[in-house]
């Protein structure tokens, strides 16, 4: 049985890709050894991590998610703010927040759960809390190189902020490979919502 390591998240504009690389130069500049960088053109807003699933089961996740979202109306998210998981004292992964119609970004995120529950896929036991992954320490840092990333990169900004319009998911395939992960479209599903 052929598995597809997957998930689901809404997919960036390459206006926002750019701002997210112009962040990462400046974040570069300091050459922190302890810090993997994500390539701006594969970051994405993950809304589920489905994991392994048999490739005979997408049509039903597609599906499923389809009948829960597709009634949702398209919506707009802005980037903005830096932040670190689980914060800028020890960072472990640095980030860049999400602004704009959250609350509709959230109820997106909460029918996609409960659309993928019955097909085996459990509601994540942490609260949801959007952002876009662009760094993460490597697990040789040390506590002191990690605070003295984090010191000096949360002074780091965005130049600016830009705002994009989400019509749509992606259900994505992650390949692991030993340049990154490769990220792939297997499916979309529209937002078809009217207002």
């Amino acid at each position: 049985m052929e598995l597809v390591r997957s998930f689901i998240a809404i997919e960036i504009p390459s206006e926002v890709r750019a701002q997210l690389a112009a962040l990462e130069e400046k974040l570069k500049a300091r050459r922190h050894p302890c810090v993997k960088w994500v390539d701006p053109q594969s970051v994405h807003l993950t809304l589920k991590f489905l994991g392994s699933v048999p490739v005979d089961t997408i049509p039903q996740i597609v599906e499923a998610a389809t009948r829960r979202t597709e009634p949702l109306s398209p919506f707009s998210l802005q980037i903005g703010g830096t932040g670190a998981f689980p914060g800028w004292q020890r960072p472990q992964v640095v980030w860049v927040g999400i602004r704009g119609e959250i609350a509709r970004l959230a109820a997106l995120q909460k029918e996609l759960e409960v659309a993928l529950s019955p097909l085996g896929f459990p509601p994540e036991s942490r609260a949801f809390s959007p952002h876009l992954t662009i760094g993460r320490l490597r697990d040789r840092a040390s506590l002191e190189d990690r605070r003295r990333f984090g010191q000096w990169a949360q002074s780091v900004e965005l130049e600016s902020s830009p705002s994009f319009e989400v019509h749509a998911l992606g259900l994505m395939k992650s390949e692991l490979t030993l340049n990154g992960p490769v990220y792939s479209k297997l499916a979309a599903v529209e937002l078809k919502g009217l207002g």
